[in-house]
């Protein structure tokens, strides 16, 4: 892969607020047109590193290229190339979609302003919408909205963070439904936080930052493999009470419930299976059997064994 099919490029990126290490020394290359998911838990530098790549913040230290353009010398050209959609709603809550659409269309220059909004709201599904005012939108319609404003300018690239949250199973489908049209149609590098592990799985690649350490890449497949987990369902009575025990064992590194199972996981197979053959002699109210690792499972061990940066 040579230098123009990389859209972001960065290495050693470093931010601190009061004294508190925010994000520490975090490399990353994006190929153009691919879909990125960030994850990671609540304050561990995701938003603070989208903001750093579009230009809003300046880092500590670290150096790098975003769509070609030098991070800190060139954050006004990144700016004007970059759709950036926030996890607050922004518009204007009394002015309807077509108002606010166009409205961003003339704040961009976007030649013609009411067709390039007319197209959007084709494009977006809110022809039957567009004179309602955005204030009275359920969050799906409102994602909608904001979505077709970030690509009015036809930008290079889009900046996601948690853009779903709140927003029901059907329209999170048909938002990123659209995402992927975007990368495959228009050739958008799109980079995305989320906590949802089944929009996690329809990225190209992911990273996994955890208190402001990147600690895993690649695609869902990979951190999966590269986790080394080795996974065991359980089914039965009680789990609750099971969970409790299975914790304590050596050779089991995560209890998790799911529904009407547990998840038992270790990196050491040999270690992990010893602990499972203990706990069916102990115990022959339930039923064991050799599961695959999610990617939630690998999510909930790396949190749990990450260190707070803030602790």
């Amino acid at each position: 892969m040579n230098g123009k099919d990389i859209a972001i490029d960065v290495s050693g990126l470093t931010k601190s607020f009061d004294g508190k290490v925010v994000v520490h020394n975090l490399s990353l290359k994006v190929p153009k047109g691919e879909i990125y998911g960030f994850l990671g838990p609540n304050g561990s530098g995701k938003t603070t590193t989208l903001r750093m790549l579009c230009g809003l913040l300046t880092p500590d230290s670290g150096s790098g290229t975003c769509l070609g353009y030098d991070i800190l010398t060139q954050a006004a050209e990144i700016k004007r190339n970059v759709g950036y959609m926030t996890q607050r709603f922004s518009l204007y809550a009394d002015l309807s979609i077509r108002e606010n659409l166009e409205f961003v269309a003339r704040v961009y220059g976007v030649p013609n302003p009411r067709r390039a909004a007319a197209e959007a709201i084709g494009r977006l599904g809110l022809t039957t919408r567009a004179d309602q005012l955005a204030g009275e939108l359920s969050g799906g319609w409102k994602q909608r909205l904001a979505l077709g404003a970030c690509i009015l300018p036809k930008p290079r690239l889009l900046l996601l963070d948690e853009p779903t949250a709140g927003v029901d199973p059907k329209a999170r489908r048909e938002f990123w439904d659209e995402i992927h049209t975007l990368a495959a149609e228009e050739g958008i590098t799109v980079l995305v936080s989320t906590h949802y592990m089944d929009e996690a799985e329809r990225c190209h690649e992911l990273a996994y930052i955890a208190f402001g350490e990147l600690l895993a890449r690649g695609t869902a497949r990979q951190v999966v493999a590269q986790s080394g987990l080795s996974t065991w369902i359980v089914t039965g009575p009680d789990l609750h009470k099971l969970a409790t025990k299975l914790e304590a064992c050596d050779g089991i590194d995560m209890v998790a419930p799911f529904g009407a199972e547990l998840h038992v996981s270790g990196r050491d197979k040999r270690a992990l299976d010893r602990a499972v053959e203990a706990a069916k002699k102990a115990d022959g109210a339930h039923q064991w059997m050799r599961g695959e690792p999610s990617l939630e499972d690998v999510f909930i061990l790396l949190m749990d064994e990450a260190k707070d940066n803030f602790a």
